[in-house]
């Protein structure tokens, strides 16, 4: 095998060599990726940049450095993109917003197609209207603490108002202006129609940062060897997804203020109905026809529009974005007004009227995953893949995953409000003072001590397999290590490491159960609320003592769990706004859920991969047209998805001088098991023959990483055998010291790194490309275009 050719040597010898690293998830140091603490930002910001050595800063212009000990390999550089994620305290509240995000997964996990358009744009709509849902659950959620449980209940009742002095200008007992339901409502209704707002400026800010930036531009030729069928991470349009995000801020924005003019409609048009003359009896009705028009519309432009990858889409549908959120808020403007009309005779008593919105929603997001469900399994059996988890159903339990954490946060919410605002009492109980949320919020809380023993069970069998299975790989793990003698210790502790580290592949059952669980248990509660009309405990009264004893318990236990299990999220996110450590868990947890842009929920976090992949995309073309050279591209993790989806962008010409090297990587394992459509085994193999050559490295202690399980060119794996974990098994003369097992990290320290790095530039062809003058600026380049 002949040496590398040294940073900016003659063409003849295969030109520049160029290591580009990009690192995983939990983000590191440039020092730490390079080995020296001594390192410069040769392109990007503060948010994402490309760093080198300082005594590499200039290596094209100085190849023959006198003393230089690198020149038998390429020169490194590394892409930190943590901050993307990660970056400040602040990003770890996006947290609050795991239900969006689980929704917007759900999207990108249908199975692999073939002909069937239709379906696909079917599978699609149905997501964004269950994104939809969640938004208008979060809205109803904030109807229900301000409007109903503070404004309507407790401002309403002397016993729970007396000792708040907050509400002291709502009360009844007052007598004040305010104190009228109407008005009450009015006012309590500014916190709901504020969230929204919120989040439309958290959305309308990360969208100008991220979905904002433009790939490479294309070649102005096509190239003759390029497929004419592309995969759908190679399309122009696929890291430019502005418009639609922009038409589904402005959709869920609206839905946000009609479902606060719904609450405060509903309840005023159902008095003046009874109670009021002609004039406000025929607003209340006029408000409610304009409100479902505009739930229609919001409905059709959710629905209208998808995402377009075929093509670089700039435009921007403005009369919808500005008319449709602008709309929405001038009715609720005027809802407030007809709400705040004085009604001197209204009396607030019980709950708010409409307390049954949450079980229509419940109703409406079980119906969306079960018709999610059939639609996945039609496209499923079109092209069968057995590596597809869930038999393609991964989508339709993600999304009812989304729901469940839906309700939970927002369930854990009200009842933590109502037992802070009846003090000593107990919300719906004898001897407290207001009746608390809805019975269906109750009910969904009850279920939840059910669902914890069927994970409880499922986490029981496989620890049992776990451990039964950690046994039967004994002597497979002595047999890789045959010159060291045998230790019954060491030879378990591996064992016990692969063993939990293959865990990871059983996700799928893990997954279907909880969602499986989870959807019947709760259509269980909505059925019990519906029927009843009373919570758990008295609606279980006059039964045997053992049904209305675990009832009450239950009822009790699940409603201190949701509210514990609201607590630790904003708990978790406070902490992490002050603790790095644990902000950067929780940056772990985004780097994997927000690789994918925002195609069904605009609320989610916002997308790093359509920041990440174009830099990478730019530098990679820049570097290569400007020099000449060749480039391995060198992914750990995550990272290595954010390289292959980088190539796949790639012009042909700047393609054929890059080698992709991918270690503890998640592409087949993760991405190609819940991820078919995009990362499935079509979609690897066409990616191993566009790519001059690629190599990928595993072991079987890593929970993350796995094989790609393709062949590349000329019918050669991608994949190297697994590596060794630990080096060493034993105490050796190289090794003194019990070597560590490794399990995800540090594959550049395993020798098998060289030597494939090596390999790969050997393979990649020397220089053909024309130079540009050699004092052009490192990292400017020109255009991006490959001019080969």
């Amino acid at each position: 095998m002949p040496p590398v050719t040294p940073p900016g040597g003659d063409d003849d010898d295969g030109g520049a060599a160029l290591e580009l690293l990009v690192h995983g998830v939990g983000g590191t140091t440039p020092q730490e990726m390079l080995g020296d603490p001594r390192t410069v930002r040769v392109t990007g910001d503060e948010t994402a940049a490309v760093y080198r050595r300082t005594d590499d800063a200039e290596a094209e212009l100085h190849p023959d450095r006198p003393g230089d000990d690198s020149r038998d390999r390429p020169v490194p550089e590394a892409y930190v993109w943590c901050n993307l994620t990660s970056g400040n305290g602040a990003r770890a509240l996006w947290l609050l917003l795991l239900p969006f995000m689980v929704a917007n997964l759900a999207h990108w996990m249908q199975p692999t197609t073939r002909g069937l358009t239709r379906t696909v744009r079917v599978y699609g709509v149905l997501v964004r209207l269950l994104a939809l849902s969640l938004t208008v659950l979060l809205i109803a959620a904030a109807c229900e603490v301000a409007l109903d449980l503070a404004a309507w209940q407790c401002a309403g009742s002397s016993r729970c108002s007396g000792d708040k002095s907050w509400l002291g200008f709502l009360s009844t007992d007052r007598g004040g202006w305010w104190s009228q339901p109407g008005r009450r409502l009015a006012v309590a209704a500014l916190v709901p129609a504020a969230l929204t707002g919120l989040l439309w400026y958290l959305s309308n800010r990360t969208w100008s940062a991220y979905e904002s930036q433009r790939p490479l531009p294309a070649g102005a030729e096509p190239d003759p060897d390029e497929p004419t069928a592309r995969p759908a991470l190679g399309m122009p349009g696929f890291w430019y997804g502005r418009r639609l995000v922009a038409r589904l801020r402005a959709a869920h924005t609206a839905a946000g203020f009609l479902t606060v003019a719904a609450a405060l409609a509903g309840a005023g048009a159902r008095y003046d109905r009874r109670a009021s003359g002609p004039f406000l009896e025929a607003t209340g009705r006029l408000l409610e026809l304009a409100l479902l028009a505009g739930a229609a519309v919001v409905v059709w432009v959710v629905c209208r529009r998808g995402r377009c990858e075929s093509r670089l889409d700039v435009k921007l549908d403005r009369v919808v974005v500005a008319l449709l959120p602008g709309s929405a808020l001038a009715l609720l403007a005027l809802t407030l007004l007809y709400a705040a009309w004085s009604r001197p005779e209204w009396v607030s008593a019980g709950r708010l009227p409409g307390d049954r919105t949450f079980g229509i929603i419940a109703l409406t997001q079980g119906g969306l995953v079960v018709a999610l469900a059939a639609v996945a399994l039609a496209m499923y059996r079109r092209a069968p893949d057995a590596r597809t988890a869930m038999r393609g159903l991964g989508g339709p339990a993600t999304a009812m995953l989304a729901c469940a954490l839906g309700g939970v946060m927002t369930g854990g919410v009200a009842q933590r409000v109502a037992d802070w605002l009846d003090g000593a009492g107990t919300p719906g109980e004898p001897g407290g003072s207001i009746d608390g949320p809805p019975v269906l919020l109750t009910w969904q809380a009850s279920v939840i001590p059910p669902l914890l023993v069927v994970l409880l069970a499922v986490a029981a069998f496989f620890a049992v397999r776990t451990w039964r299975g950690r046994g039967a790989m004994a002597d497979a793990i002595e047999a890789e290590y045959p010159d060291a003698e045998p230790d019954t210790v060491r030879t378990r502790r591996i064992a016990r490491i692969r063993a939990m580290a293959a865990l990871t592949d059983r996700a799928p059952v893990i997954l279907g159960v909880t969602s499986g669980a989870t959807l019947l248990l709760g259509a269980g509660a909505l059925l019990g609320a519906w029927t009843t009309g009373k919570v758990p405990g008295r609606a279980a009264a006059g039964n045997p003592d053992f049904v209305a004893s675990a009832a009450q318990a239950a009822q009790a236990l699940g409603s201190w769990l949701i509210g514990v299990g609201f607590i630790l999220f904003v708990t978790w996110g406070r902490r992490a706004y002050r603790d790095p450590a644990a902000r950067r868990t929780i940056g772990i947890l985004w780097d994997v859920g927000t690789f994918w842009p925002r195609a069904a929920h605009p609320f989610a976090p916002p997308c790093y991969a359509e920041r990440a992949v174009p830099d990478l995309t730019w530098r990679m073309a820049s570097w290569t047209d400007r020099t000449g050279g060749r480039l391995v591209i060198s992914g750990h993790s995550q990272g290595s998805v954010l390289s292959a989806a980088a190539v796949w962008q790639l012009p042909p010409r700047t393609r054929r001088r890059v080698a992709l090297l991918t270690y503890g990587s998640p592409l087949e394992r993760l991405y190609g098991r819940w991820f078919p459509a995009f990362f499935g085994t079509a979609c690897l193999e066409a990616l191993s023959h566009e790519l001059h050559c690629w190599r990928n490295l595993w072991r079987r202690t890593d929970p993350i990483g796995g094989p790609v399980r393709v062949k590349g060119g000329q019918g050669l794996d991608v994949d190297r055998a697994a590596l060794k974990d630990p080096l060493a098994y034993g105490r050796t003369r190289e090794q003194p010291l019990p070597a560590p097992v490794l399990g995800h990290s540090e594959y550049q320290a395993d020798p098998a790194f060289d030597h494939e790095r090596t390999a790969l530039l050997d393979r990649l062809p020397p220089c053909a490309v024309p130079r540009q003058r050699p004092d052009a600026p490192l990292g400017q380049g020109n255009s991006g275009r490959s001019s080969g």
